[in-house]
Protein backbone atom coordinates (compact mmCIF):
# COMPACT_ATOMS: atom_id res chain seq x y z
CA UNK A 1 0.00 0.00 0.00
CA UNK A 2 0.80 3.54 -0.43
CA UNK A 3 0.63 3.74 3.12
CA UNK A 4 4.05 1.57 3.78
CA UNK A 5 7.45 3.05 5.03
CA UNK A 6 10.12 3.05 2.73
CA UNK A 7 13.46 2.21 4.44
CA UNK A 8 16.41 5.30 4.10
CA UNK A 9 19.35 3.67 3.06
CA UNK A 10 21.57 2.61 5.92
CA UNK A 11 24.87 5.16 6.00
CA UNK A 12 27.66 3.78 6.13
CA UNK A 13 30.75 5.22 7.54
CA UNK A 14 34.29 3.89 7.73
CA UNK A 15 35.68 6.55 10.26
CA UNK A 16 37.41 4.95 13.48
CA UNK A 17 34.50 5.66 16.26
CA UNK A 18 35.37 8.25 18.97
CA UNK A 19 35.34 6.77 22.74
CA UNK A 20 33.13 8.53 24.24
CA UNK A 21 29.50 7.29 24.12
CA UNK A 22 26.43 9.24 25.54
CA UNK A 23 23.22 8.31 26.97
CA UNK A 24 19.79 10.33 25.75
CA UNK A 25 18.69 12.61 27.87
CA UNK A 26 16.46 14.80 25.24
CA UNK A 27 13.90 12.85 23.78
CA UNK A 28 12.85 15.31 20.31
CA UNK A 29 16.99 15.55 19.94
CA UNK A 30 16.47 11.45 19.87
CA UNK A 31 14.15 11.43 17.05
CA UNK A 32 15.64 14.26 15.27
CA UNK A 33 19.04 12.24 15.48
CA UNK A 34 21.00 10.33 12.80
CA UNK A 35 20.93 7.54 15.16
CA UNK A 36 17.64 6.94 15.21
CA UNK A 37 17.04 7.39 11.13
CA UNK A 38 19.99 4.71 10.81
CA UNK A 39 18.18 2.62 13.52
CA UNK A 40 14.55 3.43 12.43
CA UNK A 41 16.01 2.75 8.27
CA UNK A 42 17.77 -0.57 9.50
CA UNK A 43 14.61 -2.11 10.97
CA UNK A 44 12.46 -1.40 7.97
CA UNK A 45 15.15 -2.46 5.21
CA UNK A 46 15.55 -5.87 7.49
CA UNK A 47 11.65 -5.60 7.61
CA UNK A 48 11.57 -5.33 3.82
CA UNK A 49 13.79 -8.11 3.42
CA UNK A 50 12.21 -11.41 5.25
CA UNK A 51 8.57 -10.05 3.62
CA UNK A 52 7.23 -13.48 2.28
CA UNK A 53 10.35 -15.82 3.30
CA UNK A 54 10.53 -18.91 5.85
CA UNK A 55 12.85 -19.02 8.76
CA UNK A 56 14.20 -22.26 7.06
CA UNK A 57 15.07 -21.07 3.77
CA UNK A 58 18.04 -21.65 2.48
CA UNK A 59 19.55 -17.81 2.57
CA UNK A 60 21.88 -16.76 -0.14
CA UNK A 61 25.11 -14.72 1.87
CA UNK A 62 27.05 -12.06 0.75
CA UNK A 63 28.97 -11.92 3.84
CA UNK A 64 29.06 -15.44 4.89
CA UNK A 65 32.08 -15.68 6.98
CA UNK A 66 30.75 -12.38 9.38
CA UNK A 67 27.41 -14.02 9.83
CA UNK A 68 29.10 -17.54 10.86
CA UNK A 69 31.34 -15.63 13.42
CA UNK A 70 28.71 -14.32 14.92
CA UNK A 71 26.78 -16.94 15.19
CA UNK A 72 29.51 -18.88 16.97
CA UNK A 73 29.55 -15.25 19.31
CA UNK A 74 25.80 -16.07 20.24
CA UNK A 75 26.95 -19.96 20.90
CA UNK A 76 30.04 -19.08 23.38
CA UNK A 77 27.35 -16.80 25.28
CA UNK A 78 24.94 -20.10 25.09
CA UNK A 79 28.09 -22.40 26.25
CA UNK A 80 28.65 -19.79 29.38
CA UNK A 81 25.02 -20.06 30.43
CA UNK A 82 25.33 -23.72 30.88
CA UNK A 83 28.37 -23.15 32.87
CA UNK A 84 27.09 -20.69 34.72
CA UNK A 85 24.26 -22.99 36.93
CA UNK A 86 21.41 -20.49 38.72
CA UNK A 87 22.44 -20.75 42.36
CA UNK A 88 20.18 -21.25 45.37
CA UNK A 89 18.50 -17.99 47.01
CA UNK A 90 15.43 -17.02 48.66
CA UNK A 91 13.48 -15.25 45.70
CA UNK A 92 12.35 -16.69 43.27
CA UNK A 93 13.26 -14.51 40.51
CA UNK A 94 16.11 -12.48 38.99
CA UNK A 95 18.76 -15.23 40.17
CA UNK A 96 22.22 -13.65 41.49
CA UNK A 97 24.15 -16.44 38.81
CA UNK A 98 23.60 -13.88 35.90
CA UNK A 99 25.65 -11.16 37.55
CA UNK A 100 28.52 -13.71 37.06
CA UNK A 101 27.45 -14.32 33.32
CA UNK A 102 27.22 -10.91 32.64
CA UNK A 103 30.78 -10.17 34.33
CA UNK A 104 32.29 -12.59 31.80
CA UNK A 105 30.40 -10.45 29.05
CA UNK A 106 32.01 -7.88 30.32
CA UNK A 107 35.34 -8.52 30.45
CA UNK A 108 35.38 -10.33 27.07
CA UNK A 109 32.90 -8.13 24.89
CA UNK A 110 35.92 -6.50 22.79
CA UNK A 111 37.92 -9.45 22.35
CA UNK A 112 34.45 -11.16 21.27
CA UNK A 113 33.73 -8.20 18.92
CA UNK A 114 37.42 -8.60 17.49
CA UNK A 115 36.54 -12.16 16.14
CA UNK A 116 33.94 -10.90 14.06
CA UNK A 117 35.17 -7.77 12.56
CA UNK A 118 38.25 -7.44 10.37
CA UNK A 119 42.28 -6.32 11.46
CA UNK A 120 41.60 -3.06 9.29
CA UNK A 121 39.18 -2.23 11.67
CA UNK A 122 39.73 -3.09 14.74
CA UNK A 123 39.58 0.38 16.21
CA UNK A 124 35.30 0.24 15.80
CA UNK A 125 35.45 -2.96 18.52
CA UNK A 126 35.39 -0.87 21.66
CA UNK A 127 32.19 1.19 20.56
CA UNK A 128 30.53 -1.77 18.81
CA UNK A 129 31.10 -3.86 22.09
CA UNK A 130 29.18 -1.29 24.39
CA UNK A 131 26.03 -2.14 21.96
CA UNK A 132 26.64 -6.00 22.58
CA UNK A 133 27.26 -5.74 26.35
CA UNK A 134 23.61 -3.60 26.44
CA UNK A 135 21.85 -6.27 24.57
CA UNK A 136 21.81 -8.94 27.32
CA UNK A 137 19.84 -7.40 29.92
CA UNK A 138 20.59 -5.40 33.30
CA UNK A 139 23.32 -7.46 35.97
CA UNK A 140 22.04 -4.93 39.12
CA UNK A 141 18.23 -5.16 38.26
CA UNK A 142 18.24 -8.99 36.54
CA UNK A 143 15.85 -7.91 34.24
CA UNK A 144 15.44 -7.86 30.09
CA UNK A 145 13.49 -5.72 27.68
CA UNK A 146 13.10 -3.77 24.58
CA UNK A 147 15.59 -1.37 25.28
CA UNK A 148 18.41 -4.84 25.63
CA UNK A 149 17.01 -6.02 22.35
CA UNK A 150 17.25 -2.29 20.30
CA UNK A 151 20.68 -2.99 21.83
CA UNK A 152 21.39 -5.59 19.79
CA UNK A 153 20.16 -4.51 16.84
CA UNK A 154 21.80 -1.33 17.09
CA UNK A 155 25.00 -3.74 17.22
CA UNK A 156 24.08 -5.53 14.08
CA UNK A 157 23.39 -1.96 12.44
CA UNK A 158 26.83 -0.75 13.61
CA UNK A 159 28.39 -3.70 12.17
CA UNK A 160 26.56 -2.80 8.73
CA UNK A 161 27.54 0.73 9.19
CA UNK A 162 31.53 0.23 9.27
CA UNK A 163 31.04 -2.90 6.52
CA UNK A 164 31.01 -5.90 7.75
CA UNK A 165 27.93 -7.23 7.48
CA UNK A 166 25.81 -5.93 3.83
CA UNK A 167 22.67 -4.72 3.68
CA UNK A 168 21.84 -7.43 0.95
CA UNK A 169 22.44 -9.89 4.16
CA UNK A 170 19.16 -9.51 5.47
CA UNK A 171 17.72 -12.56 5.38
CA UNK A 172 21.06 -14.33 7.45
CA UNK A 173 21.10 -11.38 9.33
CA UNK A 174 17.60 -11.90 11.23
CA UNK A 175 17.33 -15.46 10.48
CA UNK A 176 20.60 -16.70 11.37
CA UNK A 177 22.06 -13.83 13.82
CA UNK A 178 19.23 -12.38 15.59
CA UNK A 179 17.02 -15.82 15.50
CA UNK A 180 19.74 -16.97 17.20
CA UNK A 181 20.25 -14.20 19.49
CA UNK A 182 16.23 -14.80 20.71
CA UNK A 183 17.23 -18.38 21.44
CA UNK A 184 19.78 -17.17 23.48
CA UNK A 185 18.15 -14.61 25.58
CA UNK A 186 14.83 -17.41 26.38
CA UNK A 187 17.20 -19.50 27.36
CA UNK A 188 19.42 -16.22 29.84
CA UNK A 189 15.11 -15.49 30.53
CA UNK A 190 14.27 -19.35 31.62
CA UNK A 191 17.55 -19.62 33.40
CA UNK A 192 17.80 -16.66 35.44
CA UNK A 193 14.69 -16.06 35.49
CA UNK A 194 15.07 -12.39 34.90
CA UNK A 195 12.20 -9.72 35.34
CA UNK A 196 10.47 -8.11 32.31
CA UNK A 197 11.75 -4.73 32.44
CA UNK A 198 9.45 -1.85 31.81
CA UNK A 199 6.97 -4.22 30.96
CA UNK A 200 3.61 -2.83 30.62
CA UNK A 201 2.16 -6.00 31.64
CA UNK A 202 -1.06 -7.54 30.58
CA UNK A 203 -0.97 -4.25 28.17
CA UNK A 204 2.04 -4.37 26.53
CA UNK A 205 2.52 -6.76 23.01
CA UNK A 206 5.20 -8.82 24.93
CA UNK A 207 7.16 -9.59 28.37
CA UNK A 208 10.91 -9.38 26.83
CA UNK A 209 10.83 -8.68 22.74
CA UNK A 210 9.22 -6.39 20.23
CA UNK A 211 11.20 -6.75 17.14
CA UNK A 212 10.23 -10.96 16.10
CA UNK A 213 6.83 -9.53 15.98
CA UNK A 214 7.46 -7.09 13.59
CA UNK A 215 9.74 -8.83 10.97
CA UNK A 216 7.96 -12.47 11.98
CA UNK A 217 4.12 -10.64 10.54
CA UNK A 218 6.57 -9.34 8.06
CA UNK A 219 7.38 -13.11 6.78
CA UNK A 220 3.71 -14.25 6.95
CA UNK A 221 2.53 -11.47 4.40
CA UNK A 222 0.71 -12.80 1.59
CA UNK A 223 0.80 -16.37 3.53
CA UNK A 224 -1.96 -18.72 1.07
CA UNK A 225 -3.67 -19.92 4.52
CA UNK A 226 -2.00 -18.76 7.97
CA UNK A 227 -3.97 -15.45 8.79
CA UNK A 228 -3.57 -13.19 11.75
CA UNK A 229 -6.66 -15.18 13.37
CA UNK A 230 -4.96 -18.68 13.13
CA UNK A 231 -1.49 -17.72 15.56
CA UNK A 232 -4.02 -18.28 18.66
CA UNK A 233 -4.54 -21.53 17.33
CA UNK A 234 -2.21 -24.23 19.40
CA UNK A 235 -2.22 -26.64 16.71
CA UNK A 236 -1.33 -23.99 13.81
CA UNK A 237 1.47 -22.78 16.21
CA UNK A 238 3.06 -26.16 16.84
CA UNK A 239 3.05 -27.27 13.13
CA UNK A 240 4.69 -23.96 11.80
CA UNK A 241 6.61 -22.10 14.55
CA UNK A 242 9.69 -23.58 13.08
CA UNK A 243 9.04 -21.54 9.93
CA UNK A 244 8.13 -18.30 11.46
CA UNK A 245 9.51 -16.08 13.98
CA UNK A 246 5.98 -14.52 15.22
CA UNK A 247 5.12 -18.49 15.98
CA UNK A 248 8.34 -18.65 17.57
CA UNK A 249 7.41 -15.83 19.93
CA UNK A 250 3.73 -17.15 20.12
CA UNK A 251 5.01 -20.63 21.32
CA UNK A 252 7.81 -19.14 24.06
CA UNK A 253 4.61 -17.10 25.35
CA UNK A 254 2.82 -19.94 25.78
CA UNK A 255 5.36 -21.93 27.69
CA UNK A 256 5.84 -19.34 30.07
CA UNK A 257 2.59 -18.20 30.89
CA UNK A 258 -0.65 -19.98 32.25
CA UNK A 259 -4.36 -19.16 31.54
CA UNK A 260 -6.45 -18.05 28.33
CA UNK A 261 -4.50 -16.67 25.99
CA UNK A 262 -7.02 -13.48 25.86
CA UNK A 263 -6.60 -12.83 29.63
CA UNK A 264 -2.22 -13.05 29.79
CA UNK A 265 -1.56 -11.56 26.46
CA UNK A 266 -4.32 -9.21 25.40
CA UNK A 267 -2.39 -6.94 22.96
CA UNK A 268 -1.60 -9.51 20.72
CA UNK A 269 -5.24 -11.26 21.29
CA UNK A 270 -6.84 -8.13 19.78
CA UNK A 271 -3.81 -8.17 17.21
CA UNK A 272 -5.32 -11.51 16.05
CA UNK A 273 -8.36 -9.65 14.73
CA UNK A 274 -6.64 -7.92 12.09
CA UNK A 275 -7.65 -8.91 8.90
CA UNK A 276 -4.39 -9.14 6.96
CA UNK A 277 -0.59 -9.35 7.84
CA UNK A 278 0.60 -6.64 6.01
CA UNK A 279 -2.11 -4.18 8.96
CA UNK A 280 -0.45 -6.45 11.45
CA UNK A 281 2.93 -5.32 10.18
CA UNK A 282 2.28 -1.42 9.55
CA UNK A 283 0.43 -1.37 12.30
CA UNK A 284 3.63 -3.08 14.78
CA UNK A 285 5.75 -0.55 13.15
CA UNK A 286 3.86 1.93 14.68
CA UNK A 287 3.45 0.84 17.96
CA UNK A 288 6.98 -0.13 18.23
CA UNK A 289 7.94 3.69 17.50
CA UNK A 290 5.37 5.15 20.09
CA UNK A 291 5.82 2.36 22.95
CA UNK A 292 9.40 1.69 22.46
CA UNK A 293 11.17 4.10 20.96
CA UNK A 294 9.49 6.96 22.04
CA UNK A 295 9.23 6.24 25.76
CA UNK A 296 12.01 7.49 27.70
CA UNK A 297 12.21 4.35 30.36
CA UNK A 298 13.44 2.15 27.59
CA UNK A 299 15.30 4.72 25.53
CA UNK A 300 17.21 6.26 28.43
CA UNK A 301 20.23 3.60 28.07
CA UNK A 302 20.14 4.35 24.37
CA UNK A 303 24.38 4.44 23.64
CA UNK A 304 25.36 7.43 21.52
CA UNK A 305 28.79 7.25 19.51
CA UNK A 306 30.75 7.79 16.06
CA UNK A 307 28.72 5.26 14.47
CA UNK A 308 24.96 6.44 15.84
CA UNK A 309 25.74 9.52 16.29
CA UNK A 310 22.99 11.78 18.60
CA UNK A 311 23.58 14.89 15.78
CA UNK A 312 20.59 15.67 13.75
CA UNK A 313 20.09 13.98 10.40
CA UNK A 314 22.09 15.47 7.77
CA UNK A 315 20.41 13.28 4.67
Amino acid sequence: GASEEVAPPVQQCFMVPKKEINVVSDMAKWKRSQAYADYMGFILTLNEGVRGKKLTCLCSVGSPVPIEKLVALLNTLDRWIDETPPVDQPSRFGNKAFRTWYAKLDQEAEKLVSAVIPKHLADAAPEVAVYLKESVGNSTRIDYGTGHEAAFAAFLCCLCKIGVLRVDDQMAIVFKVFNRYLEVMRKLQKTYRMEPAGSQGVWGLDDFQFLPFIWGSSQLIDHPSLEPRHFVDEKVVNENHKDFMFLECILFITEMKTGPFAEHSNQLWNISAVPSWSKVNQGLIRMYKAECLEKFPVIQHFKFGSLLPIQPVTS
